[in-house]
């Protein structure tokens, strides 16, 4: 099979296409074809300084594809069966930019009639972690879906990143009324095809003087990609007992908070990261994500504020480098062949 692996850290040139053996599934595992396979922040970064101490490395936790073979003791899928992989890489060697992955079976998932291995290879990352941040505030809700969120408001900052559309879709799915910032008109029409209700440009204007036009009750839930830059803004539209999700730290590493405002609101500041997420919050977030999907409300494309750039395999530094630059919406491989 062909697999794109790097020994080293460094820049995407470390990358290179190679010949490997079919890997086996062991007890509990699963092989999966890969047709596509989705590129993220996490993935460069990695690459970039932050290797674990395997001899070889094949980068990515996100992917779709078809079920090839599976080890005794699996019965949740079947040889044939289409699916998305959450995680691929996380605490093994050998993730998705291949055209074969060996998984345990709690990282492969059934892909829903009808939804596209584009998207299927979109979910991952950005979808749980958007599950994650919708579902971290002391009141609730744990879980997702129509209803759940229904009379809260939804900040998302950065709302057309991978996470930040998530975030919108899932929010919006789950009843809520979805507010988000974006930095120029464009990002604007795509946080709108995503389904924000309000749009703020966070460059024009006062952006919190805006939100609390929109909404004037203040807002429940903050999805925050940049809390070093974002926090006074957070704080000014944020209701008592509200939350603030963090998910990345673009903009600054360290973040000083007023601690008689924060604390004499009840205000919850929720740190979260994929890798040490509890196995419980996990399976939970894979449900609602496939819930979502087959509503129909998780989508991908120009039309749901989500670009695709494809690459082929060959290509996959070039991927890197495309999210490392910034592309606008999802980098996918083309890893089949055909």
């Amino acid at each position: 099979m062909r697999a794109i692996v790097h020994t080293e850290t460094g820049p995407s040139s470390v990358l290179r296409l190679v010949e490997r053996e079919l890997p086996e599934p062991g007890p509990w595992e699963v092989r999966v074809q890969l047709v596509r396979a989705g590129v993220n922040p996490t993935d460069w970064k990695f690459r970039a300084g932050n290797m674990r101490g395997d001899s070889e490395v094949t980068p990515g936790q996100d992917g779709a594809g078809v079920v090839d073979a599976v080890g005794s003791g699996v019965t949740e899928v079947t040889v044939g069966d289409r699916v998305w992989l959450v995680l691929a890489q996380h605490g093994r060697a050998h993730g998705t930019a291949a055209e074969f992955t060996v998984q345990p079976v709690s990282r492969v998932v059934p892909l829903p009639d009808g939804a596209s291995y584009d998207l299927g290879a979109s979910l991952g990352v950005p979808a749980v972690t958007a599950h994650r941040a919708l579902t971290a505030s002391e009141w609730g809700p744990t879980r997702l879906g129509p209803g759940a969120l229904e009379g809260r408001t939804v900040l998302v900052q950065g709302g057309a990143g991978a996470v930040g559309n998530a975030a919108i879709q899932l929010a919006r799915w789950s009843g809520a009324t979805v507010v988000t910032t974006v930095s120029s008109p464009e990002k604007g029409e795509l946080a709108t095809a995503a389904g924000a209700h309000h749009v703020v440009n966070y460059r024009e204007g006062d952006p919190a003087e805006e939100i609390k036009a929109l909404v004037s009750e203040g807002v429940d839930i903050v999805v925050e990609v940049a809390p070093a830059q974002n926090d006074a803004l957070d704080r000014a539209v944020l209701k008592v007992h509200g939350t603030v999700s963090i998910y990345a730290n673009n903009g600054g590493e360290e973040v000083t908070l007023p601690l008689r405002e924060v604390f004499s609101r009840n205000l919850r500041y929720q740190f979260l990261i994929l890798y040490t997420l509890d196995e419980s919050l996990l399976r939970a977030a894979v449900e609602d994500v496939t819930a979502a999907v087959s509503d129909g409300a998780l989508r991908v494309g120009e039309d749901a504020g989500v670009p695709l750039h494809h690459y082929p395999l060959e290509e996959t530094a070039a991927a890197h480098d495309a999210v490392e630059g910034g592309a606008v919406g999802k980098v996918l491989i083309d890893v089949a062949r055909d």
